[in-house]
This record gives C-alpha cells, structure tokens and sequence, in this order.
C-alpha cells in the first residue's frame, strides 16, 4: 500500500509512504537521482502493471561482489518469456523480499516486494534511489488505529537501481479480462502466501485485487432478468470462453468480492487488526449473505474488538445458515463467557462502591 508525499531537494525528488512487508508496516522515505534522459521519449518512460524490470537492491556502505550485470545483458528484457524469469522466493525474517547486491527480474505489479516495487514504479531506466526504512508499530487502542515510528537506530538505508524495463501498462488501459486475470492471479498468490504463514503478504496480495477488481467494468446481463437451468449452464459455458476478453460475470464478480475481503479479514484477525477484520468480514456478508465463513469471521472480529452484541448477532446468524455449525456453537459459547465475565466485573465493582 502506498499514501504518499512528494517535494522536490535541488532536481531530487524526494517521496515517502507506508509499505507493507512480511515483519510488518515500514516508512519508506525516497530519495530519487534522475539517470540520463530517455533516447526515445516517445516510449514508455515509466514501468508499468506487467513490466519486467532489472533491478538491484544494496545495503548502504556494502560493497557489491558481483558483476555490474549478473543477468545477460544480450538478451533485452522485453524479449524474456515467463520460464525465463527466475521465480523469487519470500522470506519471513526480512522486509526486503528481494537479493540484495544482484541484479534481478521483478515483473512490476506482483507485490513481491512492496518496498521496492514501491521504489521502482516511478523510476526510469537508469535512475537511481536512495531509501530510508523505518519500522512503525500499528496497534489497536480503545477502537482507533495508531500508528507510532521507531526510533532512529532501526533504520535501514538501501539503494535501488532499474537499468531497464519491458512495456507495461497503467491500470486505466488494461482491458476487463486482462485486470482479471491480474484479480485471480493476485487471489491466488493470497492464498499461497497465507498457507506459507505470511499474513502482510497474504493481505497485501488481497488488497491488491480488490483495488483492481473495483475498478472493473462489468459485461454481464441486467440484473434481475431471470435464466432457465439450461441457460445457466450455457451462461456458464459462454463466460469460460469471454472472461479472457470481457472479465467476469456479475455473479462471479460479487462471489469473488465477497470471498476477497472474507479472505482478507481473516488476515487482519490472525494480525490482530480487529477493526480492520470487522470492517472486512461486514462487506463480505453485503456481498455475499449466505457466506459462512464471513459469518463466522465477522463475530470472531467482533468478539476480540469487545463488542459481544454484534459478535452475538454473527453467530447466531451462522447458527441460522448451518444450524449443526460447531463454530457458530462454540462462538455463542465464548460470547457468553465473556458476559458473564463483565457482569461478575461489574457486581464486583458496584459491590465495592456500595459497600
């Protein structure tokens, strides 16, 4: 995620945001040294959603024990197939999702590294950053999100470079079928980051679709317009065949929605983001009321967040979708507890002022 604020320092252009990685939320502070004026400035001067990009990432102050390009330089970059990009493995012991002193292949869009991405998405080739990483702590207190910087002695300071980039596109050019697919793909990657225990990276990947997924422009039949059985699953049929030129249906993009900030919420309860993950699980039960797991999701954010009248309400919303639901059982259960608990709190008190 990126909230960010730009000035200019004599012809540097200095930018800083919030971004998201494996150990959590960092303050990016970018230091931006414009390279060489593009030779065709009727190209494409910026990367985009898609573009391969050669980069490297160094720690300040180390020196670089590899060759200036590690990666053929004979080979263009805009030439690379998919099986010729080396896959990039993550790493829950650092915020830099990258290698650092050698020269990679990032495909720009992807969330690999949201830092460096971060980095990237406003560079031409041959400029180089310098970016200050500072840790901040994102805590709940009394229903409010609070956001504090570490101190100075847990900063990082690191270089980017981009030496070059294929085309790209912005996300206003990308047709309905291509965002998509960049939809599904980022679903997809949620789901294996999340099975892998990388909760910010699983959320961010979340995130990332459904920012894009909004933004679609939907090709389906009016609502409401009613379909025989054999018509649904010829509609079926049709959509396999269109989705890769015209996007999703209605249905699919209310389901995926739905099961995108299902998804998502239970990040955020796994990160202790209670607000967050009420907020989430609500949409995904406007989206899609018969969904269980959203339910049951929704009353577990709420249960942690205090507020056990609402938690109430989402399990014994669950328990009428699935009567025989042992989660929506043992929820009315906990939120019972927990009654009590205050109530007992609260005669203990009453009894000591009154006594």
């Amino acid at each position: 995620m990126k909230t960010s604020q730009s000035a200019e320092t004599e012809g540097d252009k200095v930018t800083s945001w919030v971004s998201v990685c494996p150990r959590g939320l960092w303050e990016v502070c970018q230091r931006r040294k414009r390279g060489a004026e593009p030779a065709d400035p009727s190209g494409d001067v910026y990367p985009g959603i898609g573009s391969l990009c050669r980069v490297r990432v160094q720690l300040q102050g180390e020196p670089t024990n590899v060759p200036e390009l590690s990666l053929k330089p004979d080979l263009p970059i805009a030439v690379l197939s998919d099986a010729q990009v080396p896959p990039l493995q993550r790493s829950q012991g650092t915020m830099l999702q990258v290698p650092l002193g050698d020269w990679i292949i990032l495909r720009l869009g992807e969330g690999q590294c949201d830092i460096t991405e971060g980095c990237v998405e406003g560079m031409r080739a041959g400029d180089k950053c310098e970016v200050m990483l500072t840790p901040l702590t994102d805590r709940l207190r009394e229903g409010e999100e609070e956001q504090k910087r570490a101190g100075p002695d847990q900063s990082l300071c690191i270089t980017v470079e981009l030496q070059s980039f294929s085309p790209g596109h912005e996300s206003w050019q990308l047709s309905a079928g291509e965002k998509w697919g960049w939809v599904m793909s980022h679903k997809q990657r949620g789901g294996d980051r999340f099975r892998a225990g990388d909760m910010w990276g699983a959320a961010d990947s979340y995130s990332r679709a459904i920012k894009l997924l909004i933004t679609l422009k939907l090709h389906t039949r009016l609502e409401g317009e009613e379909m025989t059985p054999i018509e649904e699953e010829e509609e079926d049929e049709e959509t396999e065949k269109k989705d890769s030129l015209e996007g999703p249906t209605d249905r699919q993009y209310r389901s995926t929605k739905a099961s995108l900030y299902s998804n998502l919420s239970l990040c955020q309860l796994k990160l202790g983001q209670w607000s967050r993950a009420r907020g989430c699980a609500s949409r995904s039960t406007l989206l899609e009321p018969q969904g269980l797991k959203a339910w049951y999701r929704l009353g577990q954010a709420n249960l942690e967040a205090g507020e056990l009248e609402e938690a109430d309400r989402a399990f014994r919303k669950l328990q009428e979708l699935q009567p025989d639901s042992p989660s929506a059982l043992r929820g009315l259960r906990e939120v019972g507890r927990r009654e009590r608990e205050t109530n007992s709190r609260l005669g203990q008190r009453l009894g000591k002022m009154f006594s």
